[in-house]
């Protein structure tokens, strides 16, 4: 292992090639956790209420979790092989195509196996080897997840936000990136910045702007990166959020009234402030000074 670390060290276009590879399968896993977490979520809230109402309903005894059953297709079932699998050569190859009925697979799969493979090469030439890069990447990955799984359902689930977020505040107990002080502090804001806005809004509108699992997702990233950078999160979420939404009314020409989830916003944020937020705090305090 050490020898490993050492050539990655040494030969950091290898590193970032590594890292790239375990992006897209990473990303193959993530396509997983993105179709069948909501489906696990929905099937535990109903056995639950069965269970709470004493309801009297036949139980299902089919596993369905992230392992199990094997992915298959949704037309014919065909169950994918080992070699219909390979993160975006598979899709390549079988020309988007189920290997058996011809049935169109969905290009977001491999969009989600290649943008999981360049952020995390992105991260890995940004860190290097470092603790902060193995970090990042985890948070990565969790982001990617989050961003189509809200994009999908109007979901961010707490499975996911909140061990990331405890996670933000034990790595900063040895200051990894920020000091704890302001990771605490910065989690606490985080989220009661947007439960007063959200609050606000309501009373004043009658209306909900933004979901619980917003405020949860600004926690982590005060939680990750401290309080200081939280204004620069939610202007670029902001920002994002405004020009990303205006085009889709204008191209799509939906109703202003249906909602748009806010979470991929604060994930791109987030995730830019990762990458690259000293850059821009500091350059923000020059332009004002």
């Amino acid at each position: 292992m050490n020898e490993l670390l050492n050539l990655f060290s040494q030969q950091p276009t290898v590193f970032a090639i590594f890292v790239l590879i375990l992006g897209l399968l990473i990303g193959s896993f993530l396509n997983v956790v993105i179709h069948r977490l909501p489906i696990m979520m929905e099937r535990e809230f109903k056995t639950d209420a069965i269970e709470y109402f004493e309801l009297d309903q036949p139980q299902s005894n089919d596993q369905f979790n992230l392992v199990v059953p094997r992915s298959a297709c949704p037309n014919c079932q065909h169950q994918i092989s080992a070699l219909e699998n390979i993160p975006l050569v598979s899709y390549l190859w079988l020309k988007g195509q189920c290997s058996q009925c011809s049935t169109k697979i969905s290009a977001r799969y491999p969009l989600v196996e290649l943008l999981t493979g360049l952020l995390s090469m992105a991260v890995a030439i940004q860190f290097g080897v470092t603790w902060q890069c193995l970090a990042a990447l985890i948070l990565t990955w969790s982001l990617v997840a989050l961003t189509f799984i809200d994009i999908d359902k109007m979901l961010l689930p707490d499975s996911i936000v909140l061990p990331m977020l405890w996670l933000g505040i034990l790595l900063n107990l040895d200051s990894l990136f920020v000091d704890i002080n302001s990771s605490i502090i910065g989690a606490a804001l985080g989220y009661l910045s947007l439960w007063t806005i959200f609050w606000g809004f309501k009373l004043v509108t009658g209306k909900e702007g933004m979901g619980y699992g917003d405020f949860k997702l600004f926690a982590l990233f005060g939680a990750w990166f401290g309080w200081q950078y939280l204004p620069t999160i939610i202007l670029l979420s902001s920002i994002a959020g405004a020009v990303i939404g205006i085009t889709i009314l204008a191209v799509r020409g939906q109703d202003k009234n249906i909602p748009i989830p806010f979470g991929p916003y604060l994930a791109v944020a987030g995730w830019i402030v990762l990458m690259w937020g000293e850059r821009i705090n500091n350059a923000y305090l020059n332009y004002i000074s």
